[in-house]
């Protein structure tokens, strides 16, 4: 059996990723210069409590090399395999980190993968990777799978304000939207790893209306298309575009996740995303 290691920007929940089966390695938050990780040290409430309280925006890290390397000694010496979907390397250090410890553990089989996005869909990939390993497929076939079904994402989300994404470098080419939207709300996505712009509404219910218009035109009408909805802070708005997704594409529901302080750090508190998978 191929062993799967995800981490917190996967979105999905720890008591979700332990039932499954699954090892989830933490990001690392730092709140005037302590680190916290991102699992049971600091979640995404008590991080918007301490957000507000914050004189400077908080920062983030990948996981060190060292939260990885225990997990390659022990699956080595079982004789496993070992895979691990990574968030974008435009956006997370964590590909890095895990390559790293697979040098210092030259034994283990491992292999990374970096699927070019983050959230609800890094979450789908790394369930859709569990699911092929308990089938009994290799390690080579189920990274063959991962990438061609990961081609076939489309992400789009709303941000409160372009603040965060730009502070921490993470606003892609999207960049020539600061200073130019004023009091505009963006729709955002994900295009090869990065953020891109798409469009711009005038307030924030406009934006969501074309969000949830730009999803129906675009995503299938089946269950294959693993539709998720994340957000921060706003749970309420989120279940409420969930539903009436999940009513126009005709599904019994749609998963809705709250998004890990890690991303939360980068896109600021009122996040809101929505995540699909084309057919081939």
């Amino acid at each position: 059996m191929v062993k799967i290691i995800a981490d917190t920007t996967c979105g999905l929940p720890l008591k979700e990723l332990e039932e499954m089966g699954v090892d989830v390695i933490p990001q690392i938050i730092i709140f005037d210069e302590k680190p916290y990780k991102d699992d049971h040290e600091i979640d995404t409430p008590t991080f918007l409590s301490k957000l507000k309280q914050a004189k400077e925006l908080p920062k983030t890290a990948a996981p060190p090399p060292a939260l990885y390397e225990p997990l390659y000694k022990k699956y080595a010496q079982e004789g496993q395999s070992i895979l691990i979907p990574a968030p974008s390397t435009e956006l997370s250090g964590t590909y890095r980190s895990a390559e790293v410890a697979s040098e210092m553990v030259p034994e283990a089989d491992v292999h990374i993968i970096d699927t070019r996005t983050i959230a609800g869909g890094l979450g789908v990939l790394v369930k859709k990777a569990k699911t092929w390993s308990d089938q009994g497929m290799s390690a080579e076939d189920i990274v063959k799978k991962l990438r061609a079904f990961a081609k076939r994402e489309v992400v789009y989300f709303l941000v409160d304000t372009l603040e965060y994404l730009h502070k921490g470098g993470r606003i892609g080419n999207a960049s020539f939207l600061i200073g130019s939207v004023l009091q505009m709300k963006p729709i955002l996505g994900l295009e090869d790893g990065k953020v891109t712009a798409v469009e711009k509404q005038r307030t924030s219910v406009k934006a969501l209306n074309r969000l949830k218009t730009l999803v129906l035109e675009e995503c299938p009408h089946c269950e294959e298309n693993e539709i998720t909805v994340s957000h921060c802070g706003g749970e309420e708005r989120a279940n409420q575009l969930a539903q009436s997704l999940a009513e126009a594409l005709d599904l019994k529901f749609i998963p809705v996740y709250e998004v890990p302080p890690a991303i939360v750090v980068h896109g600021g508190p009122g996040i809101i995303s929505v995540s699909f998978f084309k057919k081939e």
